[in-house]
């Protein structure tokens, strides 16, 4: 990456993609978004700050040729972005929508051809796998970024791609599998409300009117609230003083994971129609339903930008040839808007309050794990329990609305005896992730610039069972390796030059332990050895790895080395590298919230 000129933010959303991007040599400018050439209509690309995060695959004989065609591709067959989007009212069956979604669904096969998910088995559109849409969808990054910058490829710069904070291990490698199908292999990922809070320091330096010291305070903490097309995120950071008279930024912590956004809000919406519709007679099936969804969706949005627009007019396909004339239309009143999502979405609630958790059946459809309660602040309140959030900063497309920002922010006001918490002024919802993205990549290059803190709550070490004589009822004696110290901040890294052998080819366990006292012991330092059986009282065993890591099987024990790291989303690796080979072997695990 020494020829990298350029710091790029990702954010690979569930309803819009954006890149942002600011030179490597430039430690003042605040990162901007780069325009992403896209098919608007058939024949016609224009470039526009969003990629809407939709694929249209047209039927042979639906376009002339060339309909779809790029400035760096005129044979492509399928459309990314704003036409694609549009197209998903009118076919349904034939337009793939969050599959970022479907990248975090631990209950289908992420890699198998599912997308896009209930189109009639006799349909001819192509099936695609969550990982592939998501590895199409950053190939047009790159290939939009390389048409404007042949001189500097995307896969040499300094690359940061977002994912949510809820993201558990195997998405998060997943989405890496995805970018490196797209060509970007040399990437680091980083959450996505971290990097809207990059994004506000960016734009609220110290050179600016407002800068961001002067809005903030040591105590002081901040409630990220990041709601999608199709997750809500919520994270902690606290403001503290570094003894110095600086202000520095810590992750307090980040919330579960929770597939709750303006998707949900879009289809509810849809019932509601649909409910209407029937009501009068009128009948729609599921195909007409997923058409509504997306025709509610542009109307929600209409509307909740609008605060002058009463009603707008959903229009729902026909069936058959006829599917002009045998098309119907409907209305979404404000009201209607304001029932279903402020008050179905958004209800005030007490501090105590907890999602509802409805007992599941035992067959259920297939589709995407949605969360059980619809309430975001239920949600909300669960994440806080009690605590008093002094600021908020908004981010995602749903918040947007100035209506829903304000209701949070009364909710949030209930919890604390009447005082709301500050809004900081963030920068454009739909772009900060990007742009803050890309504020890390250059504040990760060149070292310098405010990180915001997170090192590890605990020490954490991996268990060496010792190579001893058997003795009968006597189990083998372990060691535990420290491989990461408590405070190891993310990015660091710990070489562990002792030399052990590593089970391959073969089922094996990895033990691994964690302890808070160990911050005043000698033995948190990365590489010391502590015996398990003597610290019980200060080490805390987690849960175990099971793995077959790749080999000859039945081999004698490989001699490694060993490696750690604490990545930009929490998690701790750690390698075990082959010393004749260097063929190194990762197991991971999540860290947060210890």
């Amino acid at each position: 990456m020494g020829s990298a000129q350029f710091a790029i933010g990702i954010d690979l959303g569930t309803t819009n993609t954006a890149l942002g991007a600011v030179r490597l040599d430039d430690d003042v400018s605040v990162p901007g978004a780069l325009p992403v050439p896209q098919v608007v209509a058939a024949h016609e690309t224009l470039a526009l700050p969003l990629l809407p995060s939709f694929l249209y695959q047209p039927a042979s004989s639906e376009l002339p040729d060339g309909a779809l065609a790029l400035p760096w591709d005129a044979q492509r067959t399928f459309a990314v972005g704003a036409f694609a989007k549009d197209r998903a009212a009118a076919v349904p069956g034939r337009v793939i929508a969050s599959a970022k979604s479907w990248l975090c669904h631990t209950g289908v096969d992420r890699r198998a051809p599912i997308l896009p998910f209930g189109a009639a088995a006799d349909d001819d559109v192509p099936r695609l796998s969550p990982v592939e849409v998501q590895a199409r969808l950053l190939r047009h990054l790159r290939e939009a970024w390389d048409q404007a910058h042949p001189e500097a490829p995307l896969g040499d710069q300094q690359v940061v791609l977002t994912v949510p904070a809820s993201f558990d291990a195997v998405a998060r490698a997943l989405t890496e599998e995805a970018a490196a199908q797209a060509g970007l292999s040399n990437l680091v990922l980083l959450e996505e409300p971290q990097a809207a809070l990059y994004a506000w320091i960016a734009r609220h330096g110290d050179t600016t009117a407002t800068p961001w010291r002067k809005q903030v305070k040591p105590g002081d903490q901040i409630l990220v609230v990041d709601i999608g097309g199709g997750t809500t995120d919520f994270s902690l950071i606290a403001v503290a003083d570094d003894g110095a008279g600086n202000l520095t930024l810590e992750r307090q912590a980040v919330g579960d994971h929770i597939l709750l956004g303006g998707d949900n809000m879009d289809l509810a919406l849809a019932w509601g129609v649909k409910q209407r519709l029937s009501d009068d007679g009128r009948e729609i099936d599921d195909w007409q339903l997923r058409a509504l969804t997306h025709s509610c969706r542009a109307a929600k949005e209409a509307m909740l930008e609008d605060a002058a627009l009463g009603e707008s007019t959903v229009v729902i396909p026909g069936r058959g040839s006829k599917l002009i004339g045998g098309s119907i239309k409907s209305t979404l009143t404000r009201d209607q808007v304001n029932a279903v999502v402020i008050d179905g979405f958004f209800p005030m609630v007490d501090v105590d309050a907890r999602p509802a958790q409805a007992r599941r059946a035992g067959l259920q459809t297939l589709g995407l794990p949605y969360a059980h309660d619809p309430a975001v602040t239920r949600h909300l309140a669960a994440f806080v329990r009690g605590q008093r959030p002094t600021a908020v900063l908004f981010n995602g497309g749903v918040t947007r609305s100035a209506v829903l920002r304000q209701r949070v922010l009364d909710v949030i006001a209930g919890w604390g005896g009447g005082v709301a918490p500050v809004e900081l002024p963030g920068a454009d919802l739909d772009l900060a992730v990007a742009a803050g993205a890309a504020a890390y990549a250059r504040v990760r290059a060149s070292n310098k610039g405010l990180r915001i803190k997170g090192g590890t709550a605990r020490a954490y070490y991996v268990g060496i069972e010792k190579n001893e004589l058997a003795v009968p009822g006597v189990a083998p004696r372990v060691d535990a390796i420290c491989i990461a110290p408590r405070g190891m901040e993310e990015g660091a890294e710990a070489n562990l030059s002792m030399e052990l052998g590593l089970v391959v080819g073969e089922p094996a366990t990895f033990r691994f332990f964690a302890s808070s006292a160990a911050a005043a012991r000698d033995t948190d330092v990365a590489g010391s050895a502590v015996d398990v059986a003597r610290a019980r009282d200060e080490l805390v065993e987690l849960a175990p790895i099971e793995a077959t890591l790749p080999g000859e099987a039945g081999a004698v024990l490989v001699p490694v080395t060993l490696r750690s790291r604490v990545t930009e989303i929490g998690t701790l690796e750690l390698f075990a590298v082959e010393v004749a080979t260097g063929t190194s072997h990762k197991l991971e695990f999540q860290i947060r919230g210890d």
